[in-house]
């Protein structure tokens, strides 16, 4: 059975882009990039809502393969992992991707029942539909030393979880990983 994890970077205030969309946190450096680049190979799938997998079409650019050396694995990884994408606006989506317009949490299910390995989700509305549903198994939230002040939080308003601490680590640019499970 696979596991379902939410990973994303945020600021101290727990925001994962400002106030006027913008991201407004650090870009990760070479170091932490690299980090990234290994749990990218670590994902089965990833499942993406719409404005995130808009965002990260930027990976399948053919610009990737001419970066620095990390940028262009980080590029490989995304493009070889398989996305199911959910959103009802989008009409065709890029390779190596699936669009799924249907229930999100029964495809989410079933996706879990039959996959090994970790299963990612990213932006902040598909994981509160899925923790809403149970289906999270791990959160990751990955602190950078910035205070936003406003905008998109990490954990959606009104979303009530009780979690237990699986640990945290320290890393490259001052981030601070925190890895959490429903406790349950």
């Amino acid at each position: 059975m696979g596991k379902i994890v939410y990973s994303m970077l945020t600021s101290l205030d727990g925001f994962i882009e400002g106030p006027s969309g913008d991201i407004g946190l650090p870009v990760p450096e070479e170091e932490l990039h690299r980090h990234f680049n290994d749990e990218m190979r670590r994902t089965t799938i990833a499942l993406c809502g719409r404005r995130m997998y808009e965002a990260m079409r930027f990976w399948d650019s053919p610009e990737r393969k001419t970066g620095g050396e990390v940028e262009r694995d980080f590029a490989n990884a995304w493009q070889k992992t398989p996305k199911i994408v959910f959103s009802t606006t989008l009409r065709d989506v890029g390779p190596n991707a699936r669009l799924v317009c249907g229930d999100v949490e029964t495809v989410a299910s079933e996706l879990k029942s039959r996959t090994e390995g970790e299963i990612s989700v990213s932006g902040a509305d598909l994981a509160a539909q899925f923790a809403r549903a149970g289906l999270i198994d791990e959160y990751r939230l990955y602190m950078q030393p910035v205070v936003l002040g406003g905008g998109k939080p990490y954990f959606q308003s009104g979303l009530a979880l009780t979690l237990q601490p699986l640990g945290t680590q320290s890393l490259a640019q001052g981030v601070t990983l925190l890895r959490y499970a429903p406790a349950s």
